[in-house]
């Protein structure tokens, strides 16, 4: 739950905002190579996320599930609802692009950076 806790206890928040077009373009040149950079990050992020879900939530599957012990796992249903507050993974890829967290090059020089 390591990354829960460094995205929750970052400054990022849940709402989106608006950003100005010239600072997303401004570290590759143009913006649709910004962009895919930070659609890349953010697929990324999402699968990273969506695999340490799925293992923190294969702790409680059980082969044999009745419908009482599905509707009392109280720390299933927590680890879920703590996965749903966390920010858009393009939420947090835009913020990590903005802040040139993110390393990305170009393999060609007459690609989409230029």
């Amino acid at each position: 739950m390591n990354k829960l806790r460094k995205h929750l206890s970052g400054n990022t928040s849940n709402v989106i905002e608006a950003k100005h077009l010239a600072e997303i373009k401004a570290p590759t040149g143009n913006l649709y190579a910004s962009i895919a950079v930070i659609a890349k990050r953010a697929n990324q992020i999402n699968i990273s996320l969506k695999e340490e879900l799925h293992n923190k939530l294969e702790e409680f599957a059980t082969h044999t599930d009745s419908l009482e012990e599905i509707h009392e796992n109280k720390e299933q249903i927590e680890i879920s609802r703590a996965y749903e507050k966390m920010p858009n993974p393009s939420i947090l890829a835009t913020q990590e692009f903005m802040e040139n967290k993110i390393y990305y090059r170009n393999n060609n020089e007459d690609d989409l950076f230029r």
